[in-house]
């Protein structure tokens, strides 16, 4: 029989039948994420965020998360008030690199060609609860930006997204992207003036799908964050959902969708991709937290929390790469279920003793 060069080994439960391929389990993990609306009320003598939450508005959205105690926080905009945010998740959660301010003290610019100056901080924050591992996070700029000294200013941030891989206390393995996209001013959206932004976006939709599909393997992934998005008015569903479902590698499916329609939209969004092949998750509950989020009848920023939880419904229990090893085998069934004595190149299920693996052989 041929040496194994590479096998990826999933465990199986052994319910009677050598096609069951997931095991159930009741695991459930929440997910939010909100725009804080953390750019500076003013820069030098600038206004720039007027009626933003400052200080001390921060210090209560800062409190707010505290007591939901989601699993998952996704922050966008998390930019001057970083430091009065974090104290009140600090003890509950571990959080990703803050990449800095929008602010002009302390840095070199060139005010004779602001248009070249981009600040590097990307506002965005990953945060997770103590016991969650993350063994992951990268940092991913956007390729196509639109706007400078008008059209929201989206070129004067370095927008983009993060993603990482996630432990749940289950055991379970998933990927989590938090992002922000290129805005479109109220004005532009009356005038018809937001082509380009659309434009912007829907790169940054279809640079996203080229990520995820470069990542996909069994873990289920849920996307989250400010996507600036209406499917009312961008085509999120041919440039990213269908596109991943046509791969036959996954299926994507808007938890505001399945849940919440005809609910009110929102432009920040949980969507959750569960890879054909490896474990997948269900949403069960959708919030869009109108009621709780305000402080003397008004909203503490200028978005709402979304949030979700989502059910591990079927799993895998171990991923295993194996190299050069011989293996004492029971049984090999090919995938109809006939049992082959010496198998060759291909995919086939092995018996050994109680145990049922799927075994790739080359």
């Amino acid at each position: 029989m041929q040496k194994i060069l590479k096998s990826l080994v999933v465990t199986l439960t052994l319910s009677g039948n050598l096609t069951a391929i997931a095991q159930e389990t009741g695991k459930q993990f929440s997910i939010a994420t909100l725009n804080v609306d953390g750019l500076p009320q003013k820069i030098l003598m600038v206004k720039v965020n007027a009626d933003g939450p400052g200080n001390g508005g921060t210090a209560r959205i800062g409190k707010y998360l505290q007591k939901k105690g989601y699993d998952l926080v996704m922050l966008q905009e998390d930019f001057n008030y970083h430091d009065v945010l974090s104290v009140f998740l600090e003890d509950d959660y571990k959080m990703d690199e803050w990449t800095g301010d929008v602010d002009v003290v302390g840095r070199t610019i060139d005010y004779l060609h602001l248009q070249n100056h981009r600040f590097e901080c990307d506002g965005l924050m990953g945060c997770w609860k103590n016991d969650l591992q993350v063994t992951s996070a990268a940092r991913t700029p956007w390729q196509q930006n639109f706007g400078k000294f008008s059209h929201a200013l989206d070129e004067m941030i370095t927008k983009g997204f993060r993603r990482y891989e996630v432990t749940l206390r289950s055991g379970d393995r998933i990927l989590v992207y938090n992002m922000h996209m290129d805005a479109s001013d109220d004005k532009d959206e009356a005038e018809k003036n937001d082509t380009k932004d659309k434009e912007a976006r829907m790169a940054q939709w279809a640079q996203l799908k080229e990520d995820v599909l470069q990542h996909l393997d069994s873990r289920p992934i849920v996307i989250v964050g400010d996507m600036n998005s209406l499917h009312s008015r961008d085509d999120v569903k041919g440039v990213f959902i269908d596109a991943i479902n046509d791969s036959g590698r996954a299926t994507v499916a808007d938890v505001w969708l399945e849940l919440n329609k005809p609910g009110e939209e929102t432009l920040d969004k949980i969507l959750y991709i569960n890879p054909t092949m490896g474990t997948k998750i269900q949403p069960v509950a959708f919030s869009l937290d109108k009621d709780g989020y305000l402080y003397e009848g008004k909203p503490l920023g200028d978005h709402y929390p979304v949030a979700a939880t989502f059910k591990v419904v079927s799993r895998t229990t171990g991923i295993e790469t194996m190299d050069n090893e011989p293996l004492k085998i029971d049984h090999y069934y090919n995938l109809n279920g006939q049992q082959v004595t010496q198998p060759k190149q291909g995919i086939y299920i092995q018996q050994q003793g109680g145990k049922i693996d799927k075994r790739v052989i080359k």
